[in-house]
């Protein structure tokens, strides 16, 4: 494990490659002896230092939700990030592409929370009964990282998550099969993923799940009014300037970001 010194450079490593723009070196490169706990308290360090700067958190978000995903990551298990106000891009936004290292994006439902969700011993009804509704959502990632990331690169760099941008049509938890809900990611009008929702760990709410057991145990909640995206169905789509990508969730609707 790496010393809280340690822990202290690398938050700053990642703040300092966010504000520039540009991809640092890789952590395990830089910390040898780093281990997965050390990437979740980088992650939380780096979110605290944003909140005491005048950031709000909002919710959270969960990444390698599928078995692709976590093998290609060797794991296995998912892994969770922070989600701040200032990530909250509206649907039709045109966002700058310079405010990134290199955006990709993400077809995913995202969860508003309408009661308090702590594990352990949360299943899928308890996700549901808790759940206000839901809502189609792309999520922007950006690493901070450069490539040949490992998990534990990935955990300290929150994720990797970068922007939120959430339309289309609410559902109540229960008003559709959540696993059945698909979605089309198309770039400049060409179809670059599809997927289904099942594909997050056989029901998108089974990551919900997930998130309130992982963190109930050290005292944090899901709380009323949070923000839970509950993990890509879809492979990422990398984002150059001048593309529109567009997310067609069928029934539920569909939204869109432009970089600019």
């Amino acid at each position: 494990m790496l010393t809280q010194a340690e822990r202290m450079k690398a938050a700053d490593i990642l703040m300092n490659a966010q504000k520039e723009r540009k991809q640092a070196t890789q952590l395990h490169v830089t910390f040898p002896n780093i281990t997965i706990d050390d990437s979740y308290a980088i992650s939380t360090e780096v979110a605290q230092r944003k909140i005491k700067a005048g950031a709000k958190l909002i919710g959270h978000k969960v990444g390698l939700t599928s078995k692709a995903m976590q093998r290609s990551s060797m794991i296995d298990e998912p892994d969770y990030g922070y989600i701040l106000d200032d990530q909250i891009i509206g649907d039709g936004a045109k966002v700058k592409h310079s405010d990134y290292c290199k955006p990709r994006v993400e077809v995913e439902l995202a969860f508003i929370m309408g009661k308090r969700l702590q594990g352990p011993g949360v299943g899928l009804a308890e996700v549901l009964r808790a759940t206000e509704y839901v809502v189609p959502a792309i999520e922007i990632v950006d690493a901070r990282i450069q490539d040949q990331r490992k998990i534990v690169d990935t955990v300290a760099d929150n994720g990797a998550a970068a922007g939120i941008a959430m339309g289309g049509r609410p559902v109540g938890p229960m008003d559709v099969d959540l696993r059945w809900v698909g979605g089309i990611m198309y770039r400049n009008s060409e179809i670059e993923e599809t997927g289904l929702a099942a594909g997050v760990l056989g029901h998108p709410a089974l990551g919900v799940a997930w998130l309130a057991n992982k963190i109930g145990p050290h005292g944090h909640a899901l709380e009323p009014g949070h923000i839970v995206l509950a993990g890509s169905f879809t492979r990422v789509v990398f984002a150059q300037k001048g593309d529109t990508l567009h997310a067609d969730f069928g029934p539920l609707g569909g939204l869109a970001i432009q970089f600019v």
